[in-house]
């Protein structure tokens, strides 16, 4: 995988990115089969770096599987994305379940996710991560819009992607 690290101090937007991602982030997530849990690769761009270029390119129609656990979403789900928009998300334990029917339009695509990484880059957000699988798809996200307040980290793992199903 292909790591994007960027980390900068800034109260200021940090507070800004908190106050435009509330309810959005603050998801930590693990790894299920089909995709590498262990980083391949690694590239860090200077500490002050505020925006980096995105490597992959959303397509209209794919599947994946999202494991995350936060005070706002809770749980694995199987994403499915057609035309640009997610098309069906399901519930794969309990609390997922419970997410899909209260708030459906919570559950992410990876386009979604990718665009809260840029606005942590625009942002100079303390942490801003994505990791890259082998394939060149996203595997995980890591957000902390400032490391030191509590609860803004955001954890994203992103497995069995499947691009053209759906």
């Amino acid at each position: 995988m292909t790591h994007l690290r960027s980390r900068a101090r800034s109260v200021l937007l940090a507070a800004a990115l908190i106050a435009g991602t509330v309810g959005t982030v603050g998801m930590t997530a693990a790894c299920d089969g089909g995709t590498p849990t262990e980083p391949k690769g690694r590239a860090s761009p200077k500490p002050t770096t505020t925006r980096n270029t995105v490597m992959w390119h959303e397509p209209a129609s794919y599947v994946y599987t999202l494991t995350s656990t936060s005070q706002a979403l809770a749980g694995r789900f199987r994403v499915t994305v057609r035309d640009g928009e997610v098309a069906e998300a399901i519930g794969l334990d309990e609390d997922s379940r419970r997410a899909v029917q209260q708030r459906p339009s919570d559950i992410p695509k990876i386009g979604d996710l990718m665009a809260m990484v840029e606005k942590a880059w625009q942002e100079q957000a303390d942490t801003a991560e994505v990791e890259y699988a082998t394939g060149g798809h996203p595997a995980r996200i890591t957000l902390d819009v400032d490391e030191n307040a509590i609860d803004d980290e955001a954890e994203y793992v992103i497995s069995g992607y499947e691009p053209g199903a759906g």
